[in-house]
């Protein structure tokens, strides 16, 4: 059974991608986004979203799949 992660670890594993300066690592627009500078949801926040709206999604997966998507090759 894969491990899970907690709120805690996700953030700071997502954290880590973002000053990591191989992956690269865009935030997201959206109209709702008016806590944000132009309406710009940080890289964080939009992967932890859709952790939030997707939960049964398996978080170690997703983020380890994100880790290949998002490096510069």
């Amino acid at each position: 059974m894969a491990p899970t992660l907690t709120i805690e670890e996700i953030t700071a594993k997502l954290e880590s991608f973002e000053q990591d300066p191989t992956m690269v690592t865009k935030g997201a627009y959206s109209p709702s986004a008016v806590d944000y500078p132009d309406n710009h949801y940080p890289f964080v926040q939009v992967h932890l979203a859709y952790l939030k709206k997707h939960q049964k999604i398996n978080a170690a997966h997703y983020i380890s799949n994100l880790e290949i998507m998002i490096k510069q090759r």
